[in-house]
């Protein structure tokens, strides 16, 4: 999803940004938050329990006939709705951007971006298959920013991925992000570099 030349160019945006700052930029792109397997069982059975209504109504068939024709539609949906190129469409958005934001959050933590000295981690994620983005501050940087400033950022990511440059859009994000920081949280004289400068493929 990401090319290396990219992971490369973002790496050396994240130390350029943090050279000018003693908050820390960690960055994560995911193919997929979840993977939403309930929802195609749920909608074809959904679908299913309509079958048998107009046989019921209009038909003389068995009730065999009709349990078999609606078993037969309640597979033949389940299959074709797992399929992932109709899966992702058939989830509602509101469930993917939940789960895409849970899936944000437990990285931020799993990374330990909670853990900097002066709390100013910033997470930079994002979910491919969602088309979500989403920066997560940690509280000693975001109680002095304002959302605007991220949403900022995230406009400038999910307007390149959306243009086939990702790596493009996390650098902007990057770039921006860096200045917010370098302005509330500039390089202390016992600054070290306390996360990797890297960007995390899941």
């Amino acid at each position: 999803m990401i090319s290396d030349d990219d992971k490369k160019r973002i790496t050396d945006a994240i130390r350029e940004a943090e050279r000018k700052t003693a908050g820390e930029i960690f960055c994560v792109v995911a193919h997929k938050a979840g993977n939403y397997r309930t929802i195609p069982f749920a909608l074809a059975a959904g679908v299913s329990l309509l079958v048998p209504l107009p046989f019921i109504l209009w038909s003389n068939w068995p009730a065999s006939a009709i349990y078999t024709g609606q078993l037969a539609v309640f597979i033949a949906l389940a299959i074709v709705f797992t399929l992932p190129a109709i899966r992702f469409r058939i989830v509602p958005r509101r469930r993917k951007h939940e789960r895409a934001h849970a899936e944000a959050m437990s990285q931020f933590f799993a990374h330990g971006l909670q853990k900097t000295a002066q709390r100013t981690g910033v997470l930079i994620f994002a979910a491919a298959a969602e088309r979500y983005a989403e920066i997560v501050a940690d509280a000693g940087i975001d109680e002095k920013v304002s959302p605007e400033v991220w949403d900022d950022a995230v406009a400038a990511l999910t307007a390149a991925i959306a243009d086939g440059r990702p790596g493009d859009g996390f650098i902007a994000a990057i770039e921006k992000c860096g200045a917010v920081l370098a302005e509330h949280f500039p390089p202390g004289a016992l600054q070290r570099d306390e996360l990797p400068d890297k960007l995390v493929e899941i």
